[in-house]
Protein backbone atom coordinates (compact mmCIF):
# COMPACT_ATOMS: atom_id res chain seq x y z
CA UNK A 1 0.00 0.00 0.00
CA UNK A 2 1.31 3.42 -0.92
CA UNK A 3 0.55 4.93 2.50
CA UNK A 4 2.99 2.60 4.24
CA UNK A 5 5.96 4.66 3.14
CA UNK A 6 4.65 7.38 5.47
CA UNK A 7 3.90 5.14 8.46
CA UNK A 8 6.26 5.26 11.43
CA UNK A 9 7.97 2.10 12.64
CA UNK A 10 7.04 3.27 16.13
CA UNK A 11 4.67 5.96 17.42
CA UNK A 12 5.25 7.67 20.79
CA UNK A 13 3.64 10.67 22.47
CA UNK A 14 6.92 12.44 23.25
CA UNK A 15 10.67 12.12 22.72
CA UNK A 16 10.91 11.48 26.45
CA UNK A 17 9.13 8.16 25.82
CA UNK A 18 11.82 6.81 23.49
CA UNK A 19 12.43 3.14 24.40
CA UNK A 20 16.16 3.68 24.77
CA UNK A 21 17.12 0.19 25.94
CA UNK A 22 15.01 -1.38 23.21
CA UNK A 23 16.67 0.83 20.60
CA UNK A 24 20.12 -0.12 21.85
CA UNK A 25 19.15 -3.81 21.74
CA UNK A 26 18.15 -3.27 18.09
CA UNK A 27 21.64 -1.93 17.33
CA UNK A 28 20.56 1.73 17.18
CA UNK A 29 23.54 3.89 18.14
CA UNK A 30 22.47 7.20 16.63
CA UNK A 31 19.38 9.37 17.00
CA UNK A 32 18.43 11.94 14.38
CA UNK A 33 15.99 14.55 15.73
CA UNK A 34 13.77 17.01 13.93
CA UNK A 35 13.37 20.29 15.89
CA UNK A 36 10.06 21.95 15.13
CA UNK A 37 7.17 20.37 17.05
CA UNK A 38 9.30 17.29 17.78
CA UNK A 39 11.68 18.55 20.48
CA UNK A 40 10.35 22.14 20.73
CA UNK A 41 7.47 24.26 19.42
CA UNK A 42 8.40 25.81 16.07
CA UNK A 43 8.26 29.32 17.56
CA UNK A 44 10.51 28.64 20.58
CA UNK A 45 14.06 29.79 19.87
CA UNK A 46 15.98 27.95 22.59
CA UNK A 47 15.78 24.46 24.14
CA UNK A 48 14.59 24.21 27.72
CA UNK A 49 16.65 22.75 30.57
CA UNK A 50 14.77 19.43 30.41
CA UNK A 51 15.78 18.90 26.77
CA UNK A 52 19.38 19.96 27.40
CA UNK A 53 19.60 17.43 30.25
CA UNK A 54 17.94 14.75 28.10
CA UNK A 55 20.46 15.21 25.28
CA UNK A 56 23.28 15.00 27.85
CA UNK A 57 21.77 11.75 29.19
CA UNK A 58 21.47 10.32 25.67
CA UNK A 59 25.15 11.07 25.04
CA UNK A 60 26.10 9.48 28.39
CA UNK A 61 24.23 6.36 27.27
CA UNK A 62 26.44 6.29 24.17
CA UNK A 63 24.01 7.58 21.56
CA UNK A 64 25.40 9.81 18.82
CA UNK A 65 23.03 12.69 18.14
CA UNK A 66 22.09 14.77 15.11
CA UNK A 67 19.58 17.55 14.65
CA UNK A 68 18.15 17.48 11.14
CA UNK A 69 15.89 20.38 10.25
CA UNK A 70 14.45 21.91 7.12
CA UNK A 71 14.62 25.25 8.93
CA UNK A 72 17.26 27.93 8.28
CA UNK A 73 20.81 28.21 9.63
CA UNK A 74 19.99 30.92 12.16
CA UNK A 75 17.14 28.92 13.72
CA UNK A 76 19.04 25.64 13.85
CA UNK A 77 22.35 27.13 15.06
CA UNK A 78 20.74 29.11 17.88
CA UNK A 79 18.62 26.16 19.03
CA UNK A 80 21.57 23.78 18.88
CA UNK A 81 24.08 26.00 20.75
CA UNK A 82 23.19 24.68 24.23
CA UNK A 83 22.67 21.12 22.94
CA UNK A 84 26.17 20.99 21.42
CA UNK A 85 25.43 18.33 18.85
CA UNK A 86 25.88 17.89 15.12
CA UNK A 87 23.20 19.99 13.43
CA UNK A 88 22.04 20.13 9.82
CA UNK A 89 19.89 23.00 8.54
CA UNK A 90 17.98 23.19 5.26
CA UNK A 91 18.10 19.40 5.26
CA UNK A 92 15.75 18.98 2.32
CA UNK A 93 13.57 16.32 3.96
CA UNK A 94 12.09 14.06 2.69
CA UNK A 95 15.37 13.88 0.81
CA UNK A 96 18.02 11.99 2.77
CA UNK A 97 21.35 13.05 1.27
CA UNK A 98 22.26 15.51 4.03
CA UNK A 99 21.12 13.03 6.67
CA UNK A 100 23.46 10.37 5.24
CA UNK A 101 26.33 12.88 5.22
CA UNK A 102 25.68 13.67 8.91
CA UNK A 103 25.57 9.98 9.82
CA UNK A 104 28.85 9.42 7.97
CA UNK A 105 30.45 12.20 10.05
CA UNK A 106 29.37 10.27 13.15
CA UNK A 107 30.65 6.97 11.76
CA UNK A 108 27.18 5.45 11.57
CA UNK A 109 25.47 3.37 8.95
CA UNK A 110 21.79 4.29 8.37
CA UNK A 111 20.80 0.89 9.81
CA UNK A 112 22.37 1.99 13.12
CA UNK A 113 20.23 5.13 13.45
CA UNK A 114 16.67 6.15 14.15
CA UNK A 115 14.98 9.30 12.91
CA UNK A 116 12.61 10.99 15.37
CA UNK A 117 10.08 13.49 13.99
CA UNK A 118 6.47 14.66 14.07
CA UNK A 119 5.51 14.66 10.39
CA UNK A 120 4.75 11.78 8.06
CA UNK A 121 5.49 13.51 4.74
CA UNK A 122 8.89 14.87 5.71
CA UNK A 123 10.30 12.98 8.69
CA UNK A 124 8.87 9.47 8.33
CA UNK A 125 9.29 9.40 4.57
CA UNK A 126 12.85 10.72 4.88
CA UNK A 127 13.70 8.07 7.45
CA UNK A 128 12.30 5.23 5.39
CA UNK A 129 13.87 6.43 2.16
CA UNK A 130 17.21 6.74 3.95
CA UNK A 131 17.09 3.31 5.60
CA UNK A 132 16.57 4.47 9.20
CA UNK A 133 14.18 3.18 11.84
CA UNK A 134 11.50 5.89 11.88
CA UNK A 135 9.89 7.06 15.12
CA UNK A 136 6.99 9.51 15.09
CA UNK A 137 6.05 11.69 18.03
CA UNK A 138 2.83 13.56 18.53
CA UNK A 139 3.40 17.25 17.75
CA UNK A 140 4.37 19.19 20.88
CA UNK A 141 1.73 21.85 20.23
CA UNK A 142 -0.95 22.83 17.73
CA UNK A 143 0.96 25.88 16.48
CA UNK A 144 2.61 25.25 13.11
CA UNK A 145 4.17 27.15 10.27
CA UNK A 146 1.64 27.74 7.49
CA UNK A 147 3.14 25.15 5.12
CA UNK A 148 2.95 22.52 7.88
CA UNK A 149 -0.63 23.47 8.83
CA UNK A 150 -1.70 22.78 5.27
CA UNK A 151 -0.28 19.24 5.44
CA UNK A 152 -1.66 18.34 8.88
CA UNK A 153 -5.18 17.50 7.63
CA UNK A 154 -3.90 14.94 5.13
CA UNK A 155 -1.40 13.71 7.70
CA UNK A 156 -4.26 13.02 10.15
CA UNK A 157 -5.92 10.83 7.51
CA UNK A 158 -2.72 8.84 6.97
CA UNK A 159 -2.32 8.35 10.72
CA UNK A 160 -5.95 7.22 11.10
CA UNK A 161 -5.14 4.35 8.76
CA UNK A 162 -1.90 3.64 10.68
CA UNK A 163 -3.66 3.62 14.08
CA UNK A 164 -6.51 1.46 12.79
CA UNK A 165 -4.07 -1.07 11.30
CA UNK A 166 -2.06 -1.22 14.50
CA UNK A 167 -5.01 -1.31 16.89
CA UNK A 168 -4.06 2.03 18.43
CA UNK A 169 -6.23 4.98 19.50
Amino acid sequence: MILERFFPDLYISSVYELPLEQLRAMGIRGLVFDIDNTIAPFDVADPDEKLIAYFARLREMGFRLVILSNNNKERVSRFNAPLKTLAVYKAGKPGYKKMHLALAKLGLDPSEAALVGDQVFTDMWCGHRGGLYSIMTAPICNRDQLVTKVKRGLERQVMKVYFRRNGLK
